[in-house]
């Protein structure tokens, strides 16, 4: 694959192909920002890199680089934490206000454009604190790539502020083809569209986009594809981007060592994660059907129960004062991590879950507190050094 380049130069190649698939749109002044000279000078190979290998097209320019990715289709686990159905609604407004509204605007004729573009696209807009939380979580959201700058103030749909349009990224957000598409449903289908190479491509992106990929939950022909060329996919993708490929009958997943490439850790450190993590046992411990644990919810809870009062200092109130509610956090990130499913007959946990069961310590009820060791006695040899004269 770096044949034709040294051993740094091949290393550097697959840094910035990792950094690319973390951060699509990497710019100077935004994070990771300081390998955009690094991008730059390695951006032929990594075109070929990703053209190949994903069917992903690569823009570099001086100032940024961007990774046009596929879509993911129907799968909503992916996309901006805490961002809102509407607030992804004000921030598509948003951009196609910013197409017409010049290089500088004053916040309150933006706010204003994209309420009556909202109004003008058939969407219902009620000022109130919902309403006003999604829209300025969708001009932060644009603040954070770059596209928007507070030159006066801050982005906030109540205050005044001066803001900047970087009208050149602006130009470099939309990957899917809006042109073609006939409705939302379509833009997503088609912006979902394997690469040049049919399955190829399909496969290979599931494999590095996702943390898990079933065999069940793959078409046929993709899902028989991965089989055959499981072993040299995961010399590949090891190769082009530091993934470590673990195959079981069941799928396969590609982990990155060095957990750089996700933006959803599992374990995790929130009350959430590691009390989903705890419960995994509990929730294992049954028989399966095929290759799926059906997941009871009042088990759930009560093990969230038993956690939460076996450690009580170490969890968040926020959580732990409704355990319903915990219950479906722990659920929902299990299921964002490729871990759980949820159909019409309840949830389900995968075999993939096995992996992260835990095995504990001990139990916190039986921990008791074991006693001092007794004082050493201190013993002499024929061959210590004497004292005194008297011992000599």
């Amino acid at each position: 694959m770096f044949e034709d380049l040294s051993e740094i130069d091949a290393a550097n190649v697959v840094r910035c192909a990792r950094t690319l698939l973390r951060r699509p749109l990497l710019r100077a002044d935004g994070p990771d920002g300081e390998l955009l000279t690094l991008v730059y000078r390695h951006r032929v190979a990594l075109q070929d890199l990703f053209a190949r290998q994903l069917g992903y097209r690569l823009v570099v320019e001086r100032r940024f680089a961007r990774l046009y990715k596929a879509g993911p289709g129907a799968d909503d686990t992916r996309g901006v934490p805490g961002m809102s159905p509407r607030g992804y609604a004000y921030v598509a407004l948003t951009m196609a206000v910013l197409t017409g509204i010049g290089r500088q605007a004053l916040l309150s004729k933006l706010v204003a454009d994209v309420r009556a573009a909202a109004v003008e696209a058939g969407l219902a807009v009620v000022d109130d604190v919902a309403d006003r939380r999604a829209l300025t979580a969708a001009l932060r959201h644009l603040v954070s790539l770059g596209v928007l700058h507070e030159t006066e103030g801050a982005v906030d749909a109540q205050t005044e502020a001066l803001i900047t349009v970087d009208t050149d990224l602006l130009g470099q957000l939309l990957t899917g083809p809006v042109a073609e598409a006939t409705s939302p449903e379509h833009l997503v289908r088609l912006a979902a569209r394997p690469g040049p190479r049919g399955v190829e491509h399909a496969v290979r992106r599931k494999l590095v986009e996702n943390p898990v990929v079933r065999h069940a939950d793959l078409p046929a022909d993709q899902a028989e594809w991965l089989r055959r060329h499981q072993r040299r996919e995961a010399a590949s993708l090891e190769t082009a981007f530091g993934l470590r490929v673990e195959a079981r009958s069941e799928g396969v997943l590609a982990a990155d060592p060095e957990d750089y490439l996700t933006d959803l850790y599992f374990p995790g450190t929130s009350t959430v994660a590691r009390i989903a993590l705890l419960a995994l046992p509990d929730l294992l411990d049954g028989d399966p059907v095929g290759d799926r644990h059906p997941v009871v919810r009042e088990r759930l809870v009560e093990s969230c129960a038993r956690l939460v009062a076996d450690y009580p200092a170490a969890w968040s109130k926020q959580f732990t004062d409704d355990l319903d509610r915990l219950a479906d956090e722990v659920l929902e990130l299990l299921r964002r991590a490729g871990l759980a499913e949820h159909a019409a007959d309840g949830w389900w946990l995968v075999a993939a879950a096995h992996r992260w069961a835990p095995v504990p310590d001990g139990d916190p009820e039986r921990e008791v507190e074991r006693p001092a060791p007794p004082p050493e006695v201190p013993s002499w040899s024929l061959f210590d050094a004497p004292q005194d004269k008297e011992n000599a």
